[in-house]
């Protein structure tokens, strides 16, 4: 069964949620896992692509596009079909793809914008109805 991560931002940093993104990518690639990022658009794609090669000077993050060849570990992508991903998704649009019950693990990202905390909330009660099991990590600490 797929298990859900929500992640809890501390208030007040504008960006922060593509910031964080980016950190928690380093995270789950150095731990050996298959990232699928899933984006709602193009724009979005492409300014975290920009992020991944600029967020931290002295480190390396193999991404790509998805459907790039050839692939790559981490990959971004706004698509329905997110390829041959299996492992981690981590979902950066503000509503679940359909496809997200064929990871391991989804990670979603709640920062303070209200834009951000009222669908993630619904998004919540969507996995915990459905008896996902889910768990919040807290880094406003």
């Amino acid at each position: 069964m797929t298990h859900i991560d929500f992640y809890l931002l501390p208030v007040g940093n504008p960006g922060s949620r593509l910031d964080f993104a980016c950190r928690l990518t380093e995270t789950i690639w150095r731990k050996g896992h298959r990232l699928y990022i899933h984006v709602p658009d193009p724009a979005m794609a492409q300014e975290l692509d920009e992020r991944l090669w600029s967020f931290k000077p002295d480190a390396f993050l193999p991404h790509g596009m998805l459907g790039n060849q050839p692939p790559s570990p981490v990959e971004i992508g706004w698509q329905e079909e997110p390829g041959d991903h299996h492992d981690v998704l981590l979902n950066l649009d503000l509503k679940i793809p359909g496809h997200f019950s064929r990871f391991q693990r989804v990670a979603e990202i709640i920062d303070d914008s209200e834009d951000v905390r009222k669908p993630k909330r619904a998004d919540w009660t969507f996995y915990r109805e459905r008896g996902y099991p889910i768990k919040a990590h807290d880094m406003r600490r």
